[in-house]
């Protein structure tokens, strides 16, 4: 039986690279028909020929689109790298590249909700990769799927490891919103301390975060005093230099309130609103890593920092994966599918937008497509408090 077994597994595997291999490939072809102009890319490019230029890194208008920089400067150091291949290699390049780690974020992400089958890998790969999350990372050259590689292989390591912060910590250097990790872990560590006398793991991984984000921003600082100063103390604080409010790419609860209440900046009700999501969201994350529920706990993590933060465009919303993985391996297989139609319908792009502001306009169906994301991480995060009440179900794993 046991032969049989292990035969049968090498035959699914090659099946299942072969259709992960046929889908990139269609993937790949049909990205080239839609003449992707990976825009955000050729800013990363633009900001990396700045830096080595000497330039204002913050006074940066690239593209015809005229797009600014806003992202930290340790990013931009990074970003360096991008100016040495042509634009066409550079942008096969990042399309492989970003393939490479939609197959190590599935990897990760199976890590985490403890389903250990090699050929589900290249099968839940061959599907992800056509949601439009992840679509829209590949169309734009976006670094989403790096940032949750990075936060992701620091959350499924075995507690206390030497490397214990230097993923989130990284991430969050790079781009802001992975902090709520470290928070996360702080509150979570600080919880157990007050409740059991120890804090464990937890506040040494946090710590590890926060100093491995200060090594990278403090080496920033060294190299680009200047920017880093205009960064920390002016660009962060301005929200609206990203994009407008109310466009219908950002999936935050910012975006959806701008859209409901038919105003650019919602104001007092969207702090209220991310303030209540934000204490919630956490408070369930540090519930579920209590219990030993880490996969609830990160996901519920991730999901509340995109829906609290100023802006999470569409394909920041890579986090689906594990989201929908959790809830097939959990038993919410209807749960599962129905994330599984919002995440891959594209419907939020069904409704008017563009030039004109079109978005603030919006009625009726219009507002419910264009809140799909933020509605789901909504759900996601009340279903998943709910399954902390039956902790048999949460923690229940299917390799099926």
């Amino acid at each position: 039986m046991t032969a049989l077994t292990l035969s049968a597994g090498h035959r699914r595997t090659p099946l299942a690279l072969g259709a992960c291999l046929f889908s990139f490939i269609a993937f790949w072809i049909a990205q080239r028909a839609a003449h992707v102009s990976m825009i955000d890319l050729m800013v990363y490019r633009a900001e990396g020929a700045t830096v080595r230029a000497g330039g204002d890194l913050y006074a940066l208008r690239a593209t015809a689109e005229h797009l600014p920089t806003t992202y930290p400067p340790f990013a931009a150091l990074l970003f360096t790298a991008l100016t040495l291949p042509d634009t066409a290699s550079l942008r096969a390049l990042a399309t492989a590249g970003n393939l490479v780690l939609l197959v190590v974020f599935v990897r990760l992400s199976l890590r985490l909700v403890g389903h250990t089958r090699v050929e589900s890998v290249w099968w839940a790969a061959a599907v992800a990769v056509w949601c439009e999350p992840v679509w829209t990372t590949l169309r734009y050259g976006q670094v989403n799927l790096l940032i949750a590689v990075l936060v992701l292989w620091d959350l499924t390591r075995r507690p206390g490891h030497r490397w214990a912060g230097l993923g989130i910590g990284l991430a969050t250097a790079v781009k802001l919103t992975p902090a709520l990790f470290v928070v996360f872990l702080l509150a979570a560590g600080v919880t157990a301390r007050v409740g059991h006398g120890c804090a464990g793991h937890r506040l040494r991984h946090a710590r590890g975060a926060v100093a491995a984000f200060a090594c990278a921003t403090l080496l920033a600082a060294a190299v680009l005093p200047r920017d880093s100063g205009r960064f920390w103390t002016d660009m962060m604080f301005r929200a609206g230099r990203v994009g407008h409010a109310e466009e219908t790419a950002n999936q935050a609860l910012r975006g959806l309130l701008a859209r409901f209440l038919h105003t650019p900046e919602p104001g007092s009700p969207w702090v209220a609103t991310a303030a209540v999501v934000a204490l919630g969201g956490l408070a369930v994350a540090v519930a579920a890593e209590l219990r030993g529920l880490r996969a609830w706990a990160v996901t519920v993590c991730a999901v509340t920092a995109l829906l609290v933060s100023p802006v999470s465009w569409s394909h920041h919303w890579v986090w689906c994966v594990p989201l929908i993985l959790l809830l097939v391996t959990r038993g919410h297989r209807a749960a599962a599918l129905g994330a599984l139609l919002v995440f891959g319908s594209y419907a939020l792009w069904w409704v008017p937008h563009g030039h004109g502001r079109p978005e603030l306009h919006q009625q009726g169906a219009e507002l419910a497509l264009s809140a799909l994301y933020a509605g789901a991480g909504l759900l996601f995060l009340v279903l998943a408090g709910i399954s902390l009440r039956d902790p048999g179900r949460a923690q229940a794993v299917t390799n099926e």
